[in-house]
C-alpha cells in the first residue's frame, strides 16, 4: 500500500510539469518570430505604423519602391501603406484631363509617376502567385475609372490609359509567356474585351463608332504601346488578333491602325476606297504588318501574313490599287515581293501587271527611285516557270499603263474637274511614271549589253 500511495502521489506534478513545458516552448516561439520581424525593420522598428506611414508621405514612389526590397517585413507594411486610403490618394494620380497635362513636360510626368508605381507593385507583390499579384493590384487600381475600357467620358482627350499602358508593362517586364498570358486573360476578362470586338466585327463599319474608338484606344494605349523590344509587341498583337477568324483580324487591324478623322477620332472607313491617301494614314498599318511578318513573331507565316494583307484590301470595300501600292511599299521589300509573287504563282498575272504599274505611279508621286519598281519586277519574272508566262506578264504590264492612260485621258477630258484638278494631276504624274519607268529599263539593258 505505501508503494502505491507513492506512485499515485508522484504522478500528478510530473503532468503539471509537461503542461507547463509546451506554454513556455510556445510563448517562447512567438517572441522569437515576434523578434525576428521587428529586426528586419531596422530603426524602423521603434517607429509605431503611423508615424511610418507619415515618413513614407515624404518619400518618393521610386524611393519607396526601393525600401520594398529591404526585407519582406519591410515590404508588407508597405502594401498596407498602399491599401490606406491616404495612401491611395498619393499614389493614384487622377488628374487625366488637367488641361495643363497637354504639354509634353507635364504629359511625361505623370506617365513616370506610373512607371515607379508599377516598378513599387512589381516589388512588393514579387513572392505572390501571379493570379495574386493581379487581383491585389486589380483591386488597388479598380477606383481609377480612366483605366476601364468603357470608363472615361473623354477618352480622346485623356491620359488614363497611356498610364495604364505604362503600368502594365512596367510591372510585366521580363514576365514569360505564360504569366503574360494570364496578364491578357485577366484584362479581357475585366473589360469584357473579346465580346465588345465581337460586336465591332460583326457590325457594318461604322455602325457603333464610339465602340471602335474605345477599342482602339484601349489596344493601343493598354496592351501595345510602350514596349522597347518589337517581339513584345508582336506578342501582344498576336494576342488581339489570333483568336479571330482571318475576315476579322483584318477588320479589326483597320480598327487598330488604320486612318481617323481629325475631328473626332473616330475610325474612316471609306478612306481606302474614295480617292488617293497618303502616307501617314496608311503608316500605323504598315508598321503592324511588318511587326507580325517578322521572325520574332513565332505565330505568323508569311503566307498568314500575306493573307492578311489581302484580306486588309477588301475592308470594308475593295481599296483603290493605288492605295495598294503604296501599303505595299512602305510595308517594306520583303513584303511586297511576297505579296506580288503568290499573285504570279496563282496564276494572277492581269492583276499583278496592275499593281506594278501602280507602284511605278506611287515611286513618281511620292519621289521614289523608280529603279526599285523595275528591280522588283525583274525579281517577279523570275518566279514564272516559264518564258511564255513571264512574256505575257511583261505585255500585260504595258497594256496596263495605256489602258490607264487612256481611262485617265477620258476622265479630263469629260470636264469633269475638282478644285484641285486631280485628274489632270494623275494624269500628269501617270505619263511621267510611265517615261522614267521605261528609261530605267533602257538604262538597265544598256548596263548588261555593255557588260
Amino acid at each position: 500500500m505505501t508503494s502505491t500511495v507513492s506512485t499515485s502521489y508522484t504522478l500528478i506534478p510530473n503532468q503539471k510539469y509537461r503542461r507547463s513545458n509546451r506554454r513556455s516552448r510556445r510563448f517562447c516561439k512567438i517572441l522569437d518570430i515576434d523578434s525576428q520581424s521587428l529586426s528586419t525593420l531596422g530603426d524602423f522598428k521603434a517607429l509605431p505604423i503611423e508615424i511610418f506611414q507619415m515618413v513614407l508621405e515624404h518619400l518618393s514612389v521610386k524611393d519607396i519602391s526601393m525600401l520594398s526590397m529591404v526585407s519582406k517585413t519591410i515590404s508588407s507594411r508597405l502594401i498596407n501603406y498602399i491599401s490606406t486610403p491616404s495612401g491611395n490618394r498619393r499614389l493614384l494620380q487622377k488628374d487625366f484631363h488637367n488641361l495643363e497635362l497637354s504639354g509634353k513636360r507635364q504629359g511625361s510626368c505623370i506617365l513616370e509617376h506610373y512607371r515607379a508605381l508599377g516598378l513599387l507593385l512589381k516589388r512588393c507583390t514579387l513572392l505572390l502567385p501571379t493570379k495574386d499579384r493581379l487581383k491585389y493590384i486589380h483591386n488597388i487600381l479598380s477606383e481609377v475609372s480612366c483605366f476601364k475600357l468603357n470608363g472615361c467620358p473623354n477618352p480622346l482627350h485623356c491620359l488614363g490609359l497611356q498610364c495604364y499602358g505604362v503600368f502594365l508593362q512596367t510591372l510585366t517586364a521580363g514576365w514569360d509567356e505564360l504569366e503574360c498570358h494570364r496578364v491578357f486573360n485577366f484584362l479581357c476578362e475585366l473589360s469584357n474585351l473579346p465580346r465588345k470586338m465581337q460586336t465591332v466585327v460583326s457590325s457594318k463599319p461604322g455602325s457603333a463608332r464610339k465602340l471602335e474608338l474605345r477599342i482602339r484606344l484601349y489596344c493601343r494605349s493598354v496592351l501595345l504601346y510602350h514596349w522597347i523590344h518589337r517581339s513584345d509587341s508582336a506578342f501582344w498583337l498576336t494576342r488581339i488578333l489570333k483568336p479571330w477568324p482571318m475576315v476579322n483580324q483584318a477588320r479589326l487591324l483597320y480598327i487598330i491602325f488604320g486612318p481617323v478623322s481629325s475631328l473626332d477620332g473616330h475610325v474612316v472607313w471609306q478612306k481606302m476606297i474614295e480617292g488617293p491617301t497618303d502616307e501617314t494614314s496608311l503608316k500605323g498599318l504598315a508598321d503592324a504588318i511588318k511587326l507580325l511578318y517578322d521572325t520574332e513573331a513565332k505565330e505568323w507565316t508569311a503566307d498568314d501574313v500575306i493573307s492578311l494583307v489581302d484580306e486588309l484590301s477588301v475592308v470594308p470595300r475593295e481599296w483603290l490599287m493605288e492605295n495598294n501600292a503604296r501599303l505595299l511599299i512602305l510595308s517594306g521589300n520583303n513584303i511586297c515581293f511576297t505579296f506580288m509573287a503568290s499573285k504570279a504563282v496563282n496564276g494572277r498575272a492581269v492583276e499583278l501587271a496592275r499593281l506594278m504599274v501602280f507602284l511605278a505611279l506611287v515611286c513618281e508621286k511620292d519621289l521614289y527611285c523608280m529603279d526599285w519598281t523595275v528591280k522588283m519586277m525583274q525579281k517577279v519574272c523570275q518566279v514564272f516557270s516559264t518564258p511564255g508566262e513571264k512574256n505575257n506578264f511583261l505585255q500585260s504590264v504595258e497594256n496596263a499603263f495605256a489602258h490607264l492612260v487612256m481611262d485617265m485621258l477620258q476622265s479630263v477630258m469629260s470636264g469633269d474637274r475638282d478644285e484641285e484638278d486631280s485628274s489632270f494631276l494623275n494624269l500628269f504624274h501617270l505619263v511621267n511614271a510611265q517615261a522614267n519607268f521605261h528609261k530605267e529599263i533602257l538604262y538597265l539593258t544598256l548596263r548588261s549589253t555593255s557588260t
